[in-house]
């Protein structure tokens, strides 16, 4: 091995360098073989000598400990191997062979950055050359990389080039072919049998090594696969065994190590055996018999002292005697001899060597690739997990925390869940606890395959707990709780309120999780002071976790506790919800398979990653994080969308229930009101979806061919109602309902019970009573019924009570209730009456103004007026409690607050119209608030299949044209200024310069190039002005600017917009049926009356709720609006 010389200057005493020693022998004692040389392997010639220190004579025992000093350590650093297609680095260090291990551990920890290993797979072998058959190298290689790689386990070898340590550089060259995570794999070697030790010699230096041998050396070098060495000194040179007893105290400190925080075993210590010799024996006899022993791994076929163990192990018996093998003792005998080539003496030595492994027969286990059949080749990896679990004895719950520090489910599966095996109470639930934390998925499905109740499992405790582990993916949790809990100290513990912030933030509108309404704190509070005196975590987390909850003391002192209440209905929503937060796509996968409202649940996950990718865009994250989420929800929604196909195709009628049935554990919302949360086109564009909302549009109604024309002729004509068709009683019981309808409906159908028969009555209410559902808030659709178990009943109603339905036509008084309360019919009333009020509003502007209104005048202030009542209605009667959150609510679509802003811009020129010293001021207000009233004749057109994109298309382009602005006034102004200046270089200060600057080169775009204006005419002639100085750079200037305005910008604009128009024409059928959702909704909620009637309806809608407050009957939980009759 060649070294290049590469001084580094050095601090002196670092903590290497004051912790570990070298070892120099101080006392000449020849050789008896050779007088030159001395015991320690030195020549003469070379040997250090000490004053006051006489050689020794030829019979002296050399030892270590008395004849060497102590000194601190001079070789340590990093070996960069070349001679492969990438340098390999290695971390090395000289200390002595008396080193204690703590110190060893120490440095792995602290200096070189390892975790402590949850596996020690030491190597044990011959120390020269040997070769391996091509099927056992293969599956030595691969079986040791895998057992190394999935259970973290770290490596310890002889570290030199030769022999069995070879063999596993060969492994961990394939390791580094696969370019995934390095193998922790640590040489312990003697640092006198290194060749050319001496050119290692310095303080963390970087030295640069060529990994070729001397042919006649009889030194060795070191392996270039390993990445650390500890290279032991014990003052000898070209002589191995400095390494045994440190290796070995190493092996058994490391095995005494706590898998903290893994489990509360210890570090488990396997040994491997591939060929060897004689030493190899003495090995194994000394792992077996040791306290606590080390099981062995014996590879059958490797050759030497591997074969003889593997045969011995074959024809051994269980207990003390062995009687095959006293019966092959003189063959076994003169194989030792052939085998290791030595005395009849020492081969008996070896002999009972190799009894005395017997007796601890269940410590060895022999890997033979020949035992499997074919396809069913038993692998390497396998065989030394099974054996520790075989040796040491583990009961079934420490079994299963190994196999999960591994991350063996494979392991698990085979060996501990076995038929018979009983686990005691609790056990796999710590071990459900630790998958979850560490996110291991395929233990999850193990374990809940295996009896887990993740109803039983999951409490509020654990659940909170999940939320707090360290361990897991990186992910942006942190970032958006600073949002909602700005200034959070560090090692803030979160709390399930604070998670519920989180959760209603990145919802958005009246969303409400359930950790944050009020019926949750008492039970969180008592909860969580009922579990503080068993939480696992420490003291100082206990109190944080629980000050919180002893501010509701009063409350919770009046609760009594039980353990339910720590418990979940549906643990799998809470977990998936977990999962997403956390960013383990993985384990929301999994949630989402187990458990109820599989499409609410893809709908909510694909809301939160799509909010979880705005925020990291928002926080300039990296664009991979983004990328990542926005993937995440993109998956979720194919899901969904598949989920929601497949229900149809099974049943249409259950899919549509399963669309409007409203969530408890949702926030009361409904999976149609999730998807237009979750901005989840594809679903609203489904068939499914599409029928629903086409039955809430039409109401009561059931018209195939001109519907708009009947429902205007309706509206003109109240006794053309009469001849359309209507929808049957039990059809109408089926349709989504208001509160509002249903308590009508209840009226008028008691009407009609009076008249028919009660057997019929009974039927009707036995069939149809769980199919009467109510519209909510945000298109939310529930149940009129109070018991839920009624929707689950439906889905068993056999085909005989579906085959009795009666149709029974409508009373007159019942049609003009489903026709005037249809949204179809709502959205033509309020259609006509905004076209009638724009013609009055406009004849209002258009002619002279008197003193007092005219009664078109008259007219346009009620209904503006009557509007603002309605959108004043429509922030009160939101779900949210928080006024401000009823705001946002109500602000989410676009339209409202710009009808708010010319709602209050009309009554500012109101007032001023009513002063006569300002009725021009207030006129001029009415004109400027007429554009948008006109405008707003958008929002109707949007309903229409064709003209809807296109708006949609209007918004998406006035949004980038924004951006667009900002670079054509930079450019309008860097030439308006310029040509301003130098055309009028004696102005006054004054505001109407800013108009100058702007004025022209912002026409100019248009087409109009003002031409006289940019070279006017000047010179000597008197008739002319005189010519200002620089005039002639005004063209240059603007035909500059025309070039880059007119061509460039304008341009740019237009394929901005092109792009918007194919993006958005490419999916316009999906765009217009989201939009559709939204104006059902909308007009399913609004009065019957249009402005200025609507006022009726909300003095009518007043009183009611007033008088149901009075008498304390249920009904409206708040004020919305009562339909008129």
């Amino acid at each position: 091995m060649y070294f290049e010389t590469n001084w580094v200057f050095h601090q002196p005493r670092s903590w290497i360098e004051t912790n570990f020693q070298k070892r120099e022998c101080i006392k000449f004692i020849p050789c008896p073989k050779d007088d030159t040389k001395c015991c320690c392997g030195q020549a003469q010639i070379t040997h250090q000598t000490i004053a006051g220190i006489e050689s020794g004579s030829p019979g002296d025992l050399w030892l270590p400990t008395k004849h060497t000093r102590p000194q601190p350590t001079d070789a340590y650093g990093t070996i960069e191997f070349q001679g492969g297609a990438h340098p390999t680095k290695a971390q090395y260090v000289r200390l002595s062979f008396d080193t204690r291990p703590e110190l060893l551990v120490q440095l792995f920890t602290k200096e070189w950055n390892l975790e402590l290993p949850k596996l020690l797979i030491t190597v044990q072998g011959g120390k020269a050359n040997f070769d391996l058959q091509a099927k056992l190298k293969k599956e030595i290689r691969k079986g040791l990389l895998k057992a190394a790689k999935t259970t973290g386990a770290w490596i310890f070898t002889g570290g030199t080039n030769t022999g069995v340590t070879k063999q596993v550089g060969d492994a961990l060259l394939l390791e580094g072919q696969q370019r995934t995570g390095r193998v922790v794999s640590i040489g312990i070697a003697p640092w006198g049998i290194v060749e050319r030790n001496h050119e290692l010699l310095g303080h963390n230096r970087e030295v640069p090594c060529h990994s070729i041998s001397s042919p006649r050396s009889k030194l060795a070098v070191l392996n270039n696969r390993h990445a650390y060495f500890l290279l032991v000194d014990n003052g000898t040179q070209a002589k191995y065994g400095a390494e045994l007893i440190l290796r070995r105290k190493l092996e058994k400190f490391i095995s005494n190590l706590k898998l903290h925080p893994f489990t509360h075993s210890s570090t488990p210590v396997v040994c491997l055996v591939i060929e060897g010799g004689t030493n190899t024996i003495r090995a194994v006899l000394e792992y077996v018999t040791d306290s606590p022993p080390v099981p062995v791994v014996v590879c059958d076929g490797s050759g030497r002292a591997a074969d003889l163990l593997a045969f011995v192990h074959k024809y051994a018996s269980d207990g003390e005697e062995q009687p095959v093998l006293e019966s092959m003792r003189d063959y076994l005998i003169g194989t030792i001899q052939k085998t290791f080539e030595v005395g009849l003496d020492q081969a008996e030595k070896l002999y009972q060597e190799l009894l005395q492994c017997t007796r601890n027969k269940n410590l060895i286990t022999v890997f033979r690739i020949q035992e499997k059949p074919e396809g069913e080749a038993q692998e390497l990896d396998q065989t030394i997990l099974t054996a520790l679990f075989k040796s040491q004895h583990l009961s079934p719950p420490e079994q299963l925390s190994l196999a999960l520090t591994w991350n063996r489910v494979d392991i698990a599966r085979s060996e501990i869940f076995v038929y018979g095996q009983e686990w005691p109470n609790g056990a796999l639930d710590e071990a459900m606890m630790q998958a979850l934390e560490h996110d291991r998925i395929d233990f999850v499905k193990l374990l809940l395959e295996n009896g887990v109740s993740m109803k039983k499992f999951l409490t509020i405790p654990r659940l909170e707990e999940l939320y707090n582990t360290k361990h897991g993916p990186a992910n942006t949790l942190g970032y958006i709780l600073r949002d909602v809990r700005p200034h959070i100290p560090k090692g803030y513990i979160y709390t399930l309120h604070d998670i519920g912030l989180v959760i209603n933030k990145l919802m958005g509108g009246a969303y409400r999780s359930y950790y944050t309404r009020r019926k949750f704190r008492p039970i969180y509070a008592k909860v969580m002071n009922s579990y503080a005196n068993a939480c696992r975590k420490s003291s100082t987390y206990q109190y944080q976790r629980y000050a919180g909850a002893n501010s509701l003391s009063l409350v919770t002192g009046l609760l009594p506790f039980t353990t339910e209440m720590a418990l979940f209905e549906f643990p799998f929503n809470e977990l998936l919800i977990w999962a997403v937060l956390t960013k383990r796509q993985q384990m929301a996968l999994l949630m989402w398979t187990h458990g109820e409202e599989a499409l609410a649940k893809s709908l909510v996950a694909c809301k939160l990653y799509k909010a979880m990718a705005h925020e990291a865009a928002e926080d300039d994250l990296d664009t991979e994080i983004y990328e990542e989420l926005r993937s995440y929800a993109k998956e979720f929604e194919s899901k969904g969308n598949k989920l929601l196909d497949f229900s149809y195709r099974q049943d249409a009628e259950k899919a549509q229930r399963l669309l409007t049935c409203e969530l408890h554990s949702w926030s009361n919302q409904s999976c149609l009101s999730l998807a237009v949360a979750a901005n989840h086109r594809a679903l609203l564009a489904h068939p499914c979806s599409q029928v629903i909302l086409a039955d809430l549009w039409m109401g009561g109604l059931r018209t195939r061919k001109n519907t708009n024309f009947k429902v205007i002729l309706g509206l003109i004509m109240p006794l053309y109602i009469r001849q359309l068709d209507f929808k049957s009683k039990e059809e109408l019981q089926q349709m989504p309902q208001t509160e509002e309808e249903h308590l009508e409906n209840q009226n008028l159908d008691n009407d009609d019970s009076d008249r028919s028969q009660p057997d019929a009555e009974a039927l009707l209410a036995d069939t149809y009573s769980v199919r009467d559902t109510k519209v909510h808030e945000n298109g939310k659709v529930s149940l009129t019924d109070s018991d839920p178990s009624q929707f689950r009943e439906f889905f068993h109603l056999s085909e005989y009570t579906n085959e009795i339905k009666q149709h029974q036509p409508l009373r007159l008084k019942k049609k003009f209730y489903e026709f005037y309360t249809a949204p179809i019919t709502k959205f033509w009333a309020d259609s006509i009456a905004y076209m009638f009020f724009l013609i009055m509003f406009s004849f209002t502007v258009l002619v002279k103004m008197g003193p007092m209104p005219r009664w078109q005048e008259w007219y346009s202030i009620a209904y503006i007026t009557t509007l603002g009542f309605e959108k004043v209605r429509e922030i009160v009667s939101s779900e949210p409690v928080a006024i401000t959150h009823k705001f946002s609510v109500w602000a989410w679509n676009m339209w409202n607050p710009c009808d708010g802003a010319a709602i209050i811009l009309f009554l500012i020129g109101l007032a001023f119209r009513f002063r006569p010293a300002t009725m021009d001021i207030g006129r001029v207000i009415y004109c400027v608030d007429s554009i948008y009233w006109y405008l707003r004749i958008l929002n109707i057109l949007g309903v229409n299949k064709y003209l809807g994109p296109l708006v949609t298309m209007m918004g998406k382009m006035v949004k980038n044209m924004i951006y667009f602005v900002v670079l054509l006034a930079v450019v309008l102004m860097s030439f308006g200024v310029s040509r301003q200046a130098i055309l009028y270089p004696n102005n006054e200060p004054t505001w109407r310069l800013i108009r100058e600057v702007t004025y022209q080169p912002y026409f100019m775009l248009y087409g109009e190039v003002f031409a006289d204006d940019i070279d006017p005419p000047c010179g000597e002639d008197p008739r002319q002005p005189a010519c200002v100085t620089g005039h002639w750079v005004t063209p240059i200037t603007m035909s500059m600017y025309l070039l880059i305005a007119n061509i460039l910008l304008i341009n740019l604009l237009i394929a901005v917009f092109n792009n918007i128009f194919n993006e958005v024409n490419s999916v316009s059928h999906q765009v217009w049926m989201f939009q559709r959702f939204t104006v059902v909704m909308e007009y399913q909620q609004k009065p019957v009356l249009p402005p200025p009637f609507i006022a009726f309806c909300h003095f009518y809608s007043l009183l009611k709720y007033c008088v149901r407050k009075a008498k304390g009957e249920p009904g409206m939980s708040k004020f919305s609006f009562v339909p008129c009759e």
